[in-house]
This record gives structure tokens, C-alpha cells and sequence, in this order.
């Protein structure tokens, strides 16, 4: 029995028809949101809540401190450990989210890049960034069109694996982007203006659920990872006086909405995700038959 993968954007509804789908299969939820692992966030990662938790079991949902670093390595190092033993019991994970890298890791494994060769690295941050853009530029030039040139560590690692790999690291990540792979795998879909007001009524409405009070509870000592959560930043910045909750509220949604659209841009150059359509005339009802008929047609998952 293979896992089962229900993907989508920000705000598609996933997390919830992700849990009338274990429900009905008597599967388990096993989270693939980067955001939701952390724990005292619930509220602005709109986690999933009492009643969908009440459906099935959920896994990998608040189980890192705020001040823990996490990346896909690390989460699929738990997902990996988490599915195997839901199998183990006979029952169907369903990894239900929409952090592309968290879940590609799981899909297609992750990308086999060497150690930092502490040597090298030491050589490379004697140099500039102008002389370190030149030498990755003169490497990789397709690597450097697509990266953010003044960031100094990415530069050095781009460096640092091209040469010791002894190809350019864009070449290396194409490959395992075109790595294929089987696995079952769904991917929720809604039109777009839709999708943007799903996600701008959801910040409203987590406004309404106590995201200041969430918010201005928070430790200091938050980790990098942490602190890349829309809604953390922005009612920060409310908190301090430097916008009005209006202001904060609309970049929330803005931020959310711009998230979605990469989103959505990550899994179109993702094969393998069947396409389910839903609209604003879908109810729970509804959109549990769509799904469960794409299910019923696949392989090896129930």
C-alpha cells in the first residue's frame, strides 16, 4: 500500500477534504506543511482544526520548537519514519500540504549534494562577491541567471558544489527535476479569483481567531525557519506600531496570495499530481465523490 498525496495552494481546502478522505479510507493524515510542524501557530498556519482533527489521526503537526531550524531533509527524515509506521499497521498515510520541496523529498527523494569541504569554503569567502560572481557566472552561467546574485552563501555553494561535484550545480538540480518517479498523488485545483478570496476571507478569519494574541505570545529566540511564516512578521510589525492592523491584515492576505501563485507554479512543473477541479458550488459532499472517484481509479491504494 503506497502513501497517498493530497496536494494544493494556500487556502484550496486540502487539510480539510484530506480528512474526509482518511475518514472514509480509515487512513491517517501525515502533515507536509513546512509551517504547521512548528508548534504556538496554529492559528496563522491555519492548522487543521478540532473538528477535522477529530476525523482521523494527524501526524507531524506541532512537533518542532519555535527556535528549532528545519529544512526538507530534516522533515522527510520524519515523514519517511512516520509513513513506514503507519504502513507497518496496515493503514493508508495520506501526506496532505503544500510545502513543494517537503514533498518532492518524499516523491523523488532528495538531491545527493556533497559536505561543505571546509578547505574550500574557506578559500572562496576570502573573495569578493564581485570575483565570486564572476567565477560562478564563468561555471554555471544558467545557475547564476536564476539566482539571487548578492547573497554571498548562496553564491559560495553554488561554487562549492559545482566544483566539487565537477559539473555545474544547475545541471545537477535539472536532473533530479526531471527525475521520474511513481507514486499516487492528487493535486486540488480551484479557479484563481476564487482561490484569492478563499485565502483573504482566511485571514480575516484568523484575525478573528486570536492571530495578534498568537502572535505577541511568541519567544524571541525564533529560528530562522520560524520566521519565514506569513502573519508572524507582518502582526509583528503591528505589534510595534510601524503599521495599523488594516495595513498588516492586507499585507497578510497579499503575502498568502503571492505565496499561493508560487505554489501553484511549483506543482504545474510537477508530473504525476492528478488534477482535482473544484469551484465555489463544491460542497464537502461533493468534492469527497470527486476525489474518492480519482482514488478508487488508481493503483495499489486502497
Amino acid at each position: 500500500m503506497r502513501a497517498l498525496y493530497i496536494v494544493g495552494p494556500t487556502g484550496s481546502g486540502k487539510s480539510s477534504l484530506a480528512s474526509l478522505i482518511a475518514k472514509s479510507l480509515n487512513a491517517e493524515i501525515v502533515n507536509a506543511d513546512a509551517f504547521q510542524l512548528y508548534k504556538r501557530i496554529d492559528v496563522i498556519t491555519a492548522a487543521p482544526n478540532s473538528n477535522e482533527l477529530s476525523r482521523a489521526p494527524h501526524h507531524l503537526y506541532g512537533v518542532l520548537d519555535l527556535d528549532q531550524e528545519s529544512n526538507a531533509g530534516k522533515y522527510s527524515s520524519l515523514a519517511k519514519d512516520k509513513i513506514k509506521e503507519i504502513q507497518n499497521n496496515k493503514k493508508l498515510p495520506i501526506v496532505t500540504g503544500g510545502s513543494g520541496l517537503y514533498i518532492k523529498s518524499l516523491t523523488h527523494g532528495l538531491l545527493d549534494l556533497p559536505p561543505v569541504d571546509e578547505t574550500l569554503r574557506q578559500d572562496l569567502e576570502k573573495l569578493s562577491i564581485e570575483e565570486l560572481v564572476q567565477k560562478l557566472i564563468k561555471i554555471d552561467p544558467e545557475g547564476a541567471l536564476n539566482m539571487n546574485l548578492k547573497n554571498k552563501r548562496y553564491v559560495i555553494r553554488a561554487l562549492e558544489i559545482s566544483i566539487q561535484c565537477g559539473q555545474p550545480m544547475s545541471q545537477i538540480k535539472n536532473a533530479w527535476k526531471q527525475k521520474t518517479t511513481s507514486f499516487n498523488g492528487l493535486i486540488i485545483e480551484r479557479p484563481r479569483e476564487e482561490l484569492y478570496q478563499r485565502i483573504d476571507s482566511r485571514v480575516i478569519e484568523m484575525f478573528n481567531c486570536g492571530a495578534v494574541e498568537e502572535i505577541k505570545a511568541l519567544p524571541k529566540n525564533l529560528s530562522e525557519t520560524a520566521k519565514k511564516a506569513i502573519g508572524i512578521g507582518e502582526i509583528q510589525k503591528y505589534l510595534n506600531g510601524e503599521i495599523s492592523l488594516e495595513e498588516s491584515i492586507s499585507t497578510i492576505q497579499k503575502h498568502s496570495r503571492n505565496y499561493a501563485k508560487r505554489q501553484i507554479t511549483w506543482f504545474k512543473r510537477e508530473s504525476g499530481f492528478q488534477k482535482i477541479c473544484l469551484n465555489a458550488n463544491d460542497d464537502p459532499s461533493s468534492s469527497t465523490e470527486k476525489i474518492m472517484t480519482k482514488i478508487n481509479s488508481m493503483q495499489n491504494v486502497i
